[in-house]
């Protein structure tokens, strides 16, 4: 059927139709009238389904009939990346209407989101780390929140936000709508359901985790140190016109970047060490066709839509059935098609051998032609973790060894300049001491023929001092092995010494 036939504000109407929607998937069509209603909703839906547009639909349609100017629907997700592009999709529905609504994630500045709160925008979309930080802050209130959603409930399970999401249901009204939206259905999310959730509609809870229908899957069995070679290959061939290359580690993905940059491949990289600014770049970059391959870990397996992305590849099997099921379905969204590679080591075939178990099926194996699988690499690709160590370690040792030979160098000029100034100091004295004589310290020097002061010794310390005669006398030079000056100055006849 058609989003015409939902109980839908027809500006919401005119926003989906400029988005180019034309009937609703499945979980949108099982989750909207519900949500419309007010009831709460639990939904294992898989990635790639369109449940973003199923639960922003319902709650802005409510939103529209009721009174602006607090916070009264929060949606909670588990990454930076998934909550930027749920604020997005909501710009784009929202377009045609004066909702409002704002980001909280880290690695990017509180200010903002601090405006975000005084000013009472209507939806905020927080993974739940910044927003707990903004909690602890007075400006920050969920007192006036109606609608609360949480997206990918399992894997913030997975990334241990379980304890985060219970303090932050503490600063929510129990009175309020749930959507609860998770990919599967663990034991944990299964009892915070009961928690959460008052007489749910439940749809697809029984449903079985597969890739979506439009997805063509395969294996490429090869040595992991010739994965980078092989999928080097594939992109030169034109076999690979685009695609998200998902590695198991950080380090991994740096080297696979690493190693395609060298090729001169235009690629980019997404992984947790990476500050916001440069994700945030790297997925833009992919996102509108500027770079070609995106390496990424499992950072990027949730939620990220990427509009006909032709392929992904997994350049390490996944250890989860389920891993594998996300990180496919950023391809073939919408209903659309795609191709997922996964390249397997021998030692990987214990997991994959469980992924084909949980899909149901054995998925083909393919050997590229006139690719030399006997080649040895110039290096290996993955460097071991005690190599790393030793490394990092040794370079530690060399920062250490450089800071405190620029400590000692630093000590010793302080210590030579400390004792030139000394000397200088005594100069300038003697400079200085040339044109009085005293009472108490009587010269003991008059002043040669030639006008030039003569030497005589202090009474007291024996050190040779300067008596100078006349208005246009000058003190000594001053300069005995430091950075001393020697005085100037228009002695007085007949001064003290000083």
């Amino acid at each position: 059927m058609p989003f015409s036939q939902f109980d839908l504000h027809p500006d919401l109407l005119r926003g989906v139709r400029e988005l180019g929607y034309t009937r609703p998937t499945p979980i949108q069509e099982q989750a909207i009238p519900p949500a419309v209603e007010g009831r709460d909703v639990l939904a294992c839906a898989m990635t790639g389904s369109g449940k973003t547009v199923a639960f922003l639909l319902p709650i802005v349609h409510r939103l529209l009939r009721e009174k602006r100017g607090t916070t009264r629907a929060l949606v909670v997700t588990p990454t930076r990346e998934l909550a930027a592009q749920v604020q997005q999709a909501l710009d784009e529905i929202a377009v045609h209407t004066p909702i409002t609504g704002a980001a909280i994630f880290g690695g990017v500045g509180m200010g903002p989101q601090e405006h975000a709160f005084r000013s009472g925008v209507d939806i905020l979309v927080a993974t739940p780390g910044r927003l707990l930080d903004h909690l602890k802050q007075p400006y920050a209130s969920l007192e006036h929140v109606k609608y609360l959603v949480l997206d990918e409930a399992d894997r913030m399970l997975d990334m241990g936000f379980l304890p985060d999401i219970k303090r932050v249901l503490r600063h929510v009204p129990a009175k309020r709508q749930t959507l609860l939206f998770s990919a599967t259905m663990p034991a944990p999310i299964v009892a915070l359901t009961k928690e959460m959730l008052h007489n749910p509609v439940t749809i697809d809870l029984q449903r079985r985790a597969a890739p979506a229908t439009g997805i063509t899957q395969a294996v490429y069995p090869v040595a992991d140190d010739l994965k980078p070679a092989l999928l080097l290959e594939l992109l030169k061939r034109g076999d690979i016109a685009d695609a998200i290359v998902f590695s198991r580690t950080k380090h991994r993905t740096n080297r696979l970047y690493e190693y395609l940059t060298r090729h001169g491949i235009n690629v980019e990289r997404l992984h947790g060490n990476r500050s916001q600014a440069q994700r945030t770049q790297a997925l833009a970059g992919f996102k509108t066709g500027k770079v070609q391959v995106l390496v990424a870990t499992d950072i990027a397996a949730r939620g990220i839509d990427v509009e006909e992305l032709s392929h992904v590849v997994n350049l390490d099997v996944p250890a989860v059935p389920e891993d594998y099921i996300h990180r496919v379905g950023r391809t073939a969204r919408a209903e659309a098609t795609g191709d997922a590679y996964t390249f397997v080591s021998p030692a990987e075939e214990s997991d994959l051998a469980a992924i084909e178990r949980a899909v149901g099926k054995r998925l083909p194996r393919v050997t590229v032609p006139g690719f030399d699988y006997k080649q040895r690499p110039a290096e290996k690709f993955e460097i071991p973790i005690g190599d790393r160590i030793a490394e990092i370690r040794k370079r530690k040792a060399e920062e250490r060894a450089r800071a405190k030979e620029k400590a000692e160098r630093k000590a010793r000029a302080q210590v030579g300049g400390g004792a030139g100034a000394g000397q200088g100091g005594a100069s300038r004295g003697a400079g200085r001491n040339g044109g009085r004589g005293g009472p108490d310290r009587p010269a003991r020097a008059g002043t040669s023929s030639d006008g030039r002061p003569d030497r005589a010794q202090h009474p007291v310390a024996g050190a040779p001092l300067t008596r100078r005669r006349g208005g246009s006398g000058r003190g000594g030079a001053g300069r005995s092995g430091g950075s001393g000056r020697g005085g100037s100055g228009g002695g007085r006849s007949g001064g003290p010494y000083r």
